[in-house]
């Protein structure tokens, strides 16, 4: 006999696990599936802003996150070129903490709170009635409603459609680094030729360097110098920017590097038929802001409170499709404007510039982005 349950969630890294924990807290039988193997490591910036904080303790993991999670930031910077400039934030923002520790807390939340879980690929999603009939690993299962977590990068193609390679998509890098000379509580935005990044202190003495680089701008690098593609990248952002030069001038990298993409920003669809969409399945901001865990927590936490509310699933829908948009697209378009800004010259200047005589345009572009609290 099929099982069944009354939500199938693909993908328990934050937004999938938050969303399960939710769901089950109010008794749905909840199908959590993951196809990695947890604990399992991320290209991610892995901040998370202080207005998900409280979201973070409701999960029930804020005890584990504060104990692990780096110190808070205090103040943020824009290094571009040979420009340093820093702004302290009115109150202490968020913290981070590395994704295979954030995840695994997380998921085993969600299924502490009830969550069904299974270590799995959920595929071949058939609408059969009122039911979603879905093959999870061998298994064949139906789901009164389905919620895809499961990120944009390698997303299955029902969700996410491929597109078209073109010169402007951008690629992730990251890396923790040891013995770093960057200050305790700050979190610079690194804005080099061709891409922008960020770097904060996380958990285990660690700091975070994660950053973006536009498809012809790496080919154009690899040509001049033949070798890895992160090295490539590390080495362009420390002979073009001084303050991630100087921040990395004796520090190690600890663990490999991580890439992934293309990545492809912009506002998609946040329920369709049965099926709804969060995290970056829903709309992904440009990484410039750092918001990308915070807004798949937020997203998820946003969804579960209307499903519980809502049993009607179209007007469920409709109702998440338009608080989403009211509470995300904002960041998102601040976040387009940032990225064009960091990654093209005259724009960097000119931001280096004012923010050297304007040091509160800082604290206003990171609340604008979503960093107060």
């Amino acid at each position: 006999m099929t099982p069944r349950y009354d939500a199938l969630i693909i993908g328990a890294g934050p937004a999938g696990s938050v969303a399960a924990r939710h769901l089950a807290k109010a008794g749905w039988n909840v199908l959590l599936a993951e196809k990695a193997i947890f604990p399992r490591r991320k290209v991610c910036g892995e901040f998370i802003s202080a207005a998900t904080l409280p979201l973070i303790e409701a999960c029930g993991v804020g005890r584990n996150f504060f104990r692990m999670a780096g110190p808070p930031v205090t103040k943020v910077a824009l290094y571009a070129g040979r420009a340093m400039v820093e702004a302290r934030l009115p109150q202490a923002s968020g913290r981070a903490l590395a994704r295979d520790r954030l995840d695994t807390l997380l998921r085993d939340a969600a299924i502490a709170a009830g969550a069904h879980f299974v270590q799995a690929e959920a595929a071949t999603i058939v609408r059969e009635n009122d039911m979603h009939v879905c093959h999870v690993g061998e298994q064949e299962i139906a789901a009164r409603l389905v919620i895809a977590a499961g990120g944009s990068w390698g997303a299955r193609h029902d969700f996410l459609p491929a597109l078209p390679s073109k010169p402007s998509d951008l690629f992730a890098f990251k890396a923790h680094w040891r013995h770093s000379k960057l200050p305790e509580g700050l979190m610079p935005l690194l804005a080099f030729p061709g891409g922008y990044g960020g770097m904060v202190h996380a958990d285990d003495g660690r700091i975070s360097l994660s950053c973006c680089i536009r498809r012809d701008r790496l080919t154009a690098l690899r040509r001049a110098n033949p070798g890895r593609a992160a090295e490539i990248v590390f080495d362009h952002i420390a002979r073009t920017t001084r303050g991630a030069a100087l921040a990395l001038q004796d520090a190690t990298e600890d663990g490999t590097v991580l890439s992934a993409g293309p990545i492809r920003p912009g506002i998609r669809a946040r329920a369709q038929d049965g099926v709804f969409f969060t995290g970056n399945l829903a709309g992904e901001a440009h990484p410039v802001i750092a918001e990308g865990i915070s807004m798949a927590i937020q997203s998820s936490s946003l969804l579960a409170r209307i499903l519980i509310a809502e049993p009607d699933l179209v007007v469920a829908g409709e109702s998440y499709s338009r608080a989403w948009l009211r509470r995300f697209a904002p960041r998102l378009y601040a976040s387009a404007l940032f990225a064009q800004m960091a990654m093209r010259a005259p724009s960097r200047l000119l931001a280096a510039g004012a923010t050297a005589r304007l040091p509160a345009l800082l604290t206003w572009g990171a609340a604008l982005a979503g960093k107060g609290a």
